[in-house]
């Protein structure tokens, strides 16, 4: 049986090692060469981690290579948080074209300027983005992609490192890079596609924005924003309320002309706070005056479903499916699921043995309702299938 994909792990102090069993791991297990090796390390020395970075990439020659530093990884069905270790994934893509690219920011008196952005081609399918939270306006340039790079989708997530600030290494064909972003765009004959789980679930009703200001939401559906989240909260249970206390969220829907907004139709984002001078509620993005939005709880039961629905919805849509990437939020695994492994278990549950591998991300970069956004306690799954659906493009 051919393989297209695979992935490795190793855990250990020694990450030159760690790394050099994970990329074999990973390489050994492709029935041709690689076209595609990307690896993850976590370590306490980020001088470690910059000595392991360089021996992954001279593992693989002849492909594009592309990595970064993170507080845990995913690899091997597993998840290994705050603990020494390296994954590793590689692809054989065929006749695939991969172009792997570094991003910088200039900064002007007014705004920022990226540079280093790949040449676009009608053929282009998607793009991994690895960035540095620390440097890179990744918010900024995400949810403005669409101006420089179309309705090309971005997936991946934002590295960090055990010391945090200053610590962060990112790697792209043989280079290390302290700052910026780093990817690679995915072109030419290959299909891929993306899931994003943001493991919310509704309460109350949806609600037309008939006020607001900035950040502030002033009026849900004619009446002060406070009154109407104080009255959809006094209908709660108590395990509801509770949810509500350790962490609201809201969600703003993505397509207006829908009949319905269901679970997965909303960009999720949280609620900051109130300001009961103004009746306002303060959330974690600017919305127009019209949108309609939904408040929303998060909890291990609802993220868990939340995740094998959409993961099932893919298989049947797509069909066989032969390798992933997935950046899970770090605020995921055993915080929410009591078990690191939840996420790389759910995708190996629902779409098969095959190669999966990734990182805890410290924000996740992915698509929902076709527009490229930065998430929080999500995760991002880009897939790599034999065949296009039933009627895809």
């Amino acid at each position: 049986m051919t393989s297209r994909f695979a992935d490795g792990l190793a855990v250990g102090s020694d990450l030159v090692s760690a790394a050099e069993t994970a990329v074999r791991q990973a390489l050994s297990g492709l029935s041709g060469p690689a076209d595609l090796l990307c690896f993850f390390i976590c370590g306490d020395d980020p001088d470690d981690v910059s000595r392991a970075g360089l021996r992954a990439m001279s593992m693989a020659p002849g492909a594009a290579v592309l990595g970064c530093s993170a507080t845990g990884v995913i690899g091997d069905g597993q998840g290994v948080e705050v603990t020494p270790a390296v994954s590793a994934w590689a692809a054989s893509l065929g006749g695939a074209r991969l172009t792997t690219f570094a991003l910088d920011t200039l900064r002007t008196d007014d705004r920022f300027v990226v540079v280093g952005l790949p040449d676009r081609a009608p053929d282009d399918h998607a793009a991994i983005l690895l960035a540095d939270p620390y440097s890179f306006p990744t918010d900024g340039f995400v949810e403005r992609s669409e101006e420089v790079m179309g309705n090309l989708p971005l997936i991946g997530g934002l590295a960090n490192a055990i010391q945090g600030r200053g610590a962060v290494r990112l790697f792209a064909n043989g280079e290390i890079h302290t700052e910026g972003a780093v990817g690679v765009l995915l072109s030419g004959a290959l299909n891929v596609s993306t899931v994003v789980s943001q493991g919310c679930r509704p309460i109350g009703p949806t609600m037309a924005v008939t006020s607001a200001e900035d950040n502030l939401l002033l009026e849900l559906a004619g009446q002060p924003a406070l009154a109407r989240l104080e009255e959809i909260v006094s209908a709660l249970d108590e395990d509801d309320r509770d949810l509500v206390a350790s962490g609201l969220q809201i969600g703003i829907a993505m397509d207006e002309y829908a009949e319905k907004h269901e679970h997965g139709d909303f960009l999720i984002r949280g609620v900051l706070g109130i300001d009961p001078e103004r009746e306002a509620v303060a959330i974690g993005d600017v919305v127009e005056i019209g949108r309609t939005v939904r408040f929303q709880v998060r909890d291990a039961a609802t993220a868990d479903e939340d995740l094998y629905e959409l993961l099932d919805a893919h298989r049947e849509e797509f069909g066989r499916v032969d390798g992933a990437l997935l950046f899970s939020c770090n605020g995921r695994g055993s915080a929410m699921f009591g078990s690191a492994d939840h996420d790389a278990v759910a995708v190996r549950d629902t779409l098969g043995p095959i190669g999966v591998a990734g990182f805890f991300a410290a924000g996740e970069v992915g698509p929902v309702g076709g527009h490229n956004h930065v998430h929080g306690f999500t995760a991002s799954v880009l897939v790599f299938s034999s065949h296009q659906p039933a009627g895809g493009s």
